[in-house]
């Protein structure tokens, strides 16, 4: 079975987080509010995990992790409690003068004016939450590994057809708009049009997303911006789904050589993931719906185990060899 170099999507970034835009974002999920001055908020987190600077209030810098998001929780606030005032200001000048992003104080535990005081010195933004300390450092980590995520943005329209995440591409006016139209009618999902934004998970698998702006709406040549949720129902619309499949829509006079069995597979990479691709001719009278939907479902049966071309294939091959022997 011969496989076809992949061709890649070249859009792709590693987005920069600030302080505030972790915030902004996750606050609510992790419990967050902001204590004493906002300044600072535009500060640099720079690796997507959480660090305890325990060690640091003790006056050993070895290692810090200064790049990361500090939390303190029960066991900090009681150290700290311990010294005396002098020397509480003295070790908490030691942290904040390393330049870490931010302070987050867990457990809802008061914070110390001392530590404001000195936070607002530095301009670094100091946090609380009503989380415990280590399931606070579990979500945030997720979230953080989120927002790291590589990203990239493909041309084109994604759709969830039974489970199996569907990237419709093809040049402009080819009838992405209409085929998305036809699968929605069939009770499929649209998740994005036109303009898809993709995070690689782990290197793994990819995270397909519409932008805040054209959630849930799309764009008919003729008609203009249609809001799909209200016209087909709730159902009619995703979030965000995982990317399954990719369908290229191309014009029938342009392709050289249509693949009339399926034995060769051809795969489109995107942020260096590759994913089983098809190319499907474009002619007048053809039902591209029916196509992409029936692409879909094959493709989902090929990850169950089951490929039609390739049993078919040694079905003839088995007959030929016995007409041979005869």
């Amino acid at each position: 079975m011969a496989q076809k170099p992949a061709p890649k999507s070249s859009n792709s970034h590693v987005p920069h987080i600030t302080v505030g835009h972790f915030y902004a974002n996750h606050a609510e999920k992790l419990g967050m509010r902001l204590e004493g001055s906002s300044s600072g908020l535009n500060r640099l987190i720079r690796e997507p995990t959480i660090n305890r600077p325990g060690l640091a209030l003790c006056g050993f810098f070895n290692y810090f992790a200064v790049k990361r998001i500090q939390v303190i929780g029960a066991a900090e606030l009681s150290y700290l409690k311990s010294l005396k005032a002098p020397e509480v200001k003295e070790r908490l000048r030691a942290l904040f003068s390393k330049n870490m992003p931010c302070l987050i104080v867990a457990r809802n535990s008061p914070v110390p004016e001392v530590l404001l005081e000195v936070a607002g010195e530095f301009e670094t933004p100091v946090f609380r939450t009503s989380m415990i300390t280590m399931k606070f450092i579990n979500a945030a980590t997720i979230s953080l590994e989120f927002d790291f995520a590589p990203s990239a943005s493909e041309h084109g329209s994604m759709v969830d057809i039974l489970g199996v995440g569907t990237l419709i591409r093809g040049a402009s006016g080819i009838g992405k708009s209409e085929c998305v139209l036809g699968l929605i009618e069939r009770g499929y999902s649209i998740v994005s049009d036109d303009l898809t934004r993709f995070r690689s998970i782990e290197g793994r698998e990819l995270l397909g997303m519409s932008d805040n702006l054209s959630r849930y709406h799309m764009e008919v040549r003729g008609i203009g911006i249609i809001n799909i949720a209200s016209m087909f129902g709730a159902g009619a619309v995703r979030a965000e789904k995982r990317l399954d499949f990719v369908v290229t829509l191309k014009d029938w006079h342009e392709l050289e050589d249509v693949d009339r069995i399926g034995l060769d597979r051809e795969n489109y990479e995107i942020l260096g993931i590759k994913i089983p691709h098809v190319t499907l001719p474009v002619r007048t009278g053809r039902d591209l719906a029916r196509l992409v939907e029936v692409a879909a479902l094959d493709q989902k049966l090929k990850d169950m185990g089951e490929n039609s071309a390739v049993e078919f294939n040694q079905r003839l091959l088995h007959m030929i060899s016995e007409r041979r022997s005869r």
